[in-house]
């Protein structure tokens, strides 16, 4: 029992069970999307599933669909969440918790539970589900995180740049544009990440709210997974984790510059 109590007296050891798990549900299925990326049906080493992607202009076309359908999503939860947040965080205009709690709560909500309540919604006033009841899903969905990471670094903003920039005379719209913008951007950047990756590889909403007439890149992921092509499956996650690591790559060096910038302009 005494190396159990030395293993556990060490606070470095507490981190051993967290890296167990992100070796076995986050490293492991990586590695196993790569493997299977460059081998062909019989185990070999092929590019012949890359080939096929380019080759096939119907999963190319969803790959630059499900771009489309994301940027729309995200541009629209940033004009949606970005003022919310302000309201939210500035005690002049929102001086409850209340309303915080009310925004932030359709996230503790089962994702899939929320859009077949939207279904139900779109059934009852009986609208048609296509591309628009697919992005108002999105945008309903995905809004709060957009809000919550605008929020906080909002609300935990210096107050004195406002100060400063009202004592030189600056008037409201001014002090907005130039102070409360730039830096509030690590919260828009985050924002914009934490809408646009999840909604790029979704599949599920695609499904529910357009009865599978509209096909998103996750759903043609699924797709050939379900049907046993999983190398092929795995080069189409394979391209998607890319195109998301370099989008978090060009997030990160944003952020940067507007840091070094020291955020204002």
């Amino acid at each position: 029992m005494k190396w159990l109590a030395r293993i556990f007296n060490k606070r470095s050891n507490w981190s051993i069970p967290y890296l167990i798990f992100l070796l076995i549900f986050v490293v492991l299925p990586l590695v196993l999307i790569f493997i299977y990326a460059f081998q062909d049906n019989s185990g070999e080493f092929s590019l012949v599933n890359f080939r096929k992607f380019f080759a096939s202009p119907e999963d190319a076309n969803t790959f630059v669909y499900s771009i489309g359908i994301a940027i729309i999503t995200t541009l629209l939860c940033l004009i949606l969440g970005y003022p919310a947040a302000y309201i939210l965080s500035n005690k002049k205009l929102c001086r409850s918790q209340v309303m915080v709690l009310l925004f932030i709560l359709p996230m503790w909500v089962n994702i899939l539970v929320r859009t077949l309540a939207t279904v139900a919604l779109f059934d009852f006033i009986r609208i048609p589900l296509a591309q628009g009841a697919l992005i108002f899903g999105m945008v309903y969905n995905f809004l709060p995180f957009m809000i919550y990471p605008i929020y906080n670094t909002m609300s935990k903003m210096d107050h004195s740049y406002i100060e400063a920039a009202q004592d030189l005379g600056a008037n409201p719209v001014t002090v907005f544009r130039k102070v409360v913008i730039p830096l509030s951007m690590p919260g828009v950047m985050s924002g914009i990440m934490m809408v646009f990756m999840p909604t790029i590889s979704t599949f599920a909403i695609a499904e529910l709210l357009t009865m599978n007439t509209i096909k998103l890149f996750g759903t043609t992921i699924q797709e050939n997974i379900n049907n046993g092509m999983w190398n092929y499956g795995a080069v189409l996650s394979l391209i998607m984790l890319v195109f998301i690591l370099a989008m978090e790559v060009f997030s990160d060096k944003k952020e940067d510059s507007t840091s070094n910038d020291g955020g204002l302009i």
